[in-house]
């Protein structure tokens, strides 16, 4: 089971200071489906009422300070406390979707007010949030109001799967298990950043033992090179570059056919499930032991359809 944190007014969870919530129906119906949540929320576990007076960010955006505005009442240290003595829950999480803007739960561009006035920049990260961050380094996060976005949909959710998959492994983490887990994100991992592609895999050549140190750096490294979406231009060059195992294969029709489509797809013409679809078919015709393993194929379920919007 993927375990997921979740901004519990995104599920529909009367909790936030005015009484009321933000239900995403993304993730109530359609994530929900897959993965199991925990839901939280940080100012009423730290004993906030429901409704409750507003928290805002003062003073310096790089750490600000969670002040109740009716009473001036300063609850930055409890907040982030709130997110270490949940910590033998939030290990098991798999990623996190955090209430956009909110001053305890919001990713970024969260206000920040001076501390005298009521002049403020979006340039903050609620306090939870950032606790999150510091303990989890790795872990995907994205906000609720980016997921509305096809490309951060999709990116945050092939985070999830993958960072999923590493947790599923073994600890300490065998130097085989890390092999075999980066083999198979291989493709992914070039579509989303050829420099960082090349130097994990000259890393992983070059370690003669594996430490805990090494695994957890490669994981940081390797999760921080998925963190953007990959462009039209890198799908397609993983897209030609999984075209050569098939060259052999193929008769000149079927070949210029893939070719068109990789084309059209790299022009905007089509979305990236077109070509892919293609080489599953040919995949299953022509079976291939190095691409039959790569996450690239399918790297969540087929039924959330985020490739259609890429």
């Amino acid at each position: 089971m993927i375990y997921v944190g979740i901004s519990a007014c995104l599920l529909g969870q009367k909790v936030r200071y005015d009484g009321g919530h933000k239900a995403s129906s993304f993730c109530q119906q359609d994530l929900g489906k897959h993965v199991e949540y925990l839901p939280l929320c940080p100012e009423v576990g730290i004993g906030m009422s429901v409704p409750r007076p507003t928290i805002r960010l003062v003073g310096d955006s790089d750490a600000p300070q969670a002040v109740v505005q009716k009473t001036g009442e300063n609850v930055t240290e409890q907040l982030a406390a709130f997110a270490r003595v949940r910590e033998s829950q939030l290990v098991k999480l798999s990623g996190y979707i955090l209430c956009a803007k909110s001053p305890s739960c919001g990713m970024e561009r969260v206000r920040v007010y001076d501390e005298e006035s009521n002049a403020n920049r979006k340039e903050g990260m609620g306090i939870f949030a950032a606790e999150l961050r510091r303990m989890f380094p790795a872990m995907p996060m994205e906000e609720d109001g980016r997921l509305n976005d096809p490309l951060l949909r999709e990116n945050f959710v092939l985070r999830l799967y993958v960072y999923h998959d590493w947790k599923s492994l073994p600890k300490p983490v065998s130097k085989r298990d890390l092999y075999e887990f980066h083999a198979r994100h291989k493709l992914l991992l070039l579509a989303h950043d050829q420099p960082t592609y090349r130097r994990l895999g000259r890393e992983l050549g070059e370690v003669s033992a594996l430490s805990d140190e090494f695994a957890t750096r490669y994981i940081e490294t390797l999760m921080g090179a998925l963190s953007a979406p990959a462009s039209r231009r890198d799908h397609t060059n993983v897209l030609q570059h999984i075209q050569g195992y098939f060259s052999d294969q193929l008769n000149d029709v079927q070949r210029q056919e893939l070719t068109d489509l990789i084309l059209r797809y790299r022009h905007g013409e089509e979305p990236l499930a077109a070509p892919l679809t293609l080489m599953n078919s040919y995949l299953r015709q022509y079976p291939d032991a190095y691409l039959q393993t790569q996450s690239y194929f399918q790297p969540y379920p087929n039924d959330l359809k985020l490739r259609y919007g890429l």
